[in-house]
């Protein structure tokens, strides 16, 4: 048994790997996939902002299993914006997601490193430092939508 684990685990690192493309039937369900996994990121992110913006007093330990959620939801939306996924449904993604693909990607580049010092923030326990790397991540979050993402759905 022991020596059909590395296998197994390699089949199962590969079936994980197949582009997102090929996750979904039709560019409507990587829409709604995308547009699911940023509501919970940013419903778990909002829990974390509410402690560093004092609405409600900070707990260590909920602040760490919230960075934890977003740490693990947060690659999550990118694998939906595929080629073909400007249309097919309502949303928010504005054209230049897919004109200047270098500039969307340094955005989530920028993101998730954000992301991965706000989860060693809250792995800290400071609220100083939770509060500053909310600060820097929700930066991060902010000049992303401002450059792809519109204001309004689009009625596709």
């Amino acid at each position: 048994m022991n020596r059909l684990l590395p296998p197994l685990a390699l089949i199962a690192g590969l079936a994980c790997a197949i582009p997102a493309s090929a996750q979904f039937q039709k560019s409507e369900d990587a829409i709604k996939y995308r547009q699911g996994a940023f509501r919970v990121m940013a419903e778990h992110f909002g829990r974390i902002g509410a402690m560093a913006n004092g609405r409600v007093p900070f707990d260590a330990k909920v602040a760490q299993e919230a960075a934890a959620l977003v740490v693990a939801l947060h690659k999550l939306p990118f694998s939906a914006f595929a080629e073909g996924t400007d249309k097919g449904a309502p949303q928010r993604a504005r054209p230049e997601v897919w004109k200047d693909g270098a500039k969307f990607k340094a955005a989530i580049e920028r993101m998730m490193s954000e992301v991965a010092k706000l989860d060693a923030a809250a792995k800290g326990g400071s609220l100083d430092a939770v509060k500053s790397a909310f600060g820097a991540t929700g930066g991060a979050c902010k000049a992303c939508h401002d450059d792809f993402r519109a204001r309004d759905y689009s009625s596709n």
